[in-house]
């Protein structure tokens, strides 16, 4: 007899038990893990972008939080610039500043004896004085910087010669340039000579009377507001008169 197998087919096992489901299951089955993986990856995406929104407005806040406080503390900025300009501006114009009263004591002590001034300009640049009156013709003109225009007489022009040397020993005193020197015109009366009058100091026939400028080119001089220059030297100093020659040259 041939044996037979009561046992139904869907509760058997082993090697002769069916499939149950068959492939469908193993399928829906990786596509549920590849479903999980992708929502995985979306959650920590999103996850990963609400952090950095959260970060990004925490920079934010921060970055306001920073521009406010510069503002409130821009005025004390603005102030210490406006300080430190204005000590700038202070220093060159202190550092501009010319001593005349050195310069008048100095020149009382060098005046000699045998000379003496009829008329006498200073000036910071050419064109100004200390009386508000042009102060650029002549040789004032070619000097940049502080400067003083003597006019007087003297015994002689060996007199002169004295004097301007005398000059040149006063501090800051670069060069001397000789405007006129000339003694009266022969056959003229003393005093009544060209350029006599009252403006005429030459009372005798030995006396000469000149016009001087005194350079100090290496003083500092106000250019513009808050700039200090230094005055440069012209090359040419002085021009003898048509009179007499030049006593003196000017001191480069």
């Amino acid at each position: 007899m041939r044996p037979v197998n009561l046992i139904p087919a869907e509760e058997r096992r082993g090697q002769n038990a069916p499939l149950r489901t068959g492939p469908i299951a193993y399928i829906v089955l990786g596509a549920l893990v590849a479903l999980l993986a992708a929502v995985t990856l979306v959650v920590l995406t999103n996850n990963q972008i609400a952090d950095r929104k959260v970060e990004l407005a925490q920079v934010k806040r921060e970055d306001a939080a920073t521009a406010a406080k510069a503002q409130q503390l821009s005025a004390y900025t603005d102030y210490q610039l406006l300080s430190e300009q204005r000590a700038t501006t202070v220093k060159s114009l202190a550092d501009s500043r010319f001593d005349w009263e050195r310069v008048m004591r100095e020149l009382s002590l060098v005046l000699p004896d045998d000379v003496w001034l009829t008329s006498l300009n200073a000036s910071a640049s050419p064109g100004t004085s200390a009386g508000g009156e042009s102060g650029g013709g002549g040789l004032r003109g070619s000097v940049a910087g502080p400067a003083l225009e003597i006019s007087g007489c003297a015994t002689g022009q060996k007199g002169v010669a004295g004097f301007i040397g005398a000059l040149k020993d006063m501090d800051g005193v670069t060069r001397v340039g000789v405007e006129s020197s000339a003694l009266p015109p022969v056959g003229t009366a003393a005093g009544t000579g060209e350029g006599g009058g009252a403006t005429d100091c030459r009372t005798r026939n030995f006396i000469a009377q000149f016009s001087l400028v005194i350079a100090f080119d290496a003083a500092p001089v106000p250019t513009t507001e808050g700039e200090v220059a230094v005055a440069t030297a012209e090359p040419e100093a002085a021009e003898g008169s048509e009179e007499e020659p030049a006593a003196e040259a000017s001191e480069g």
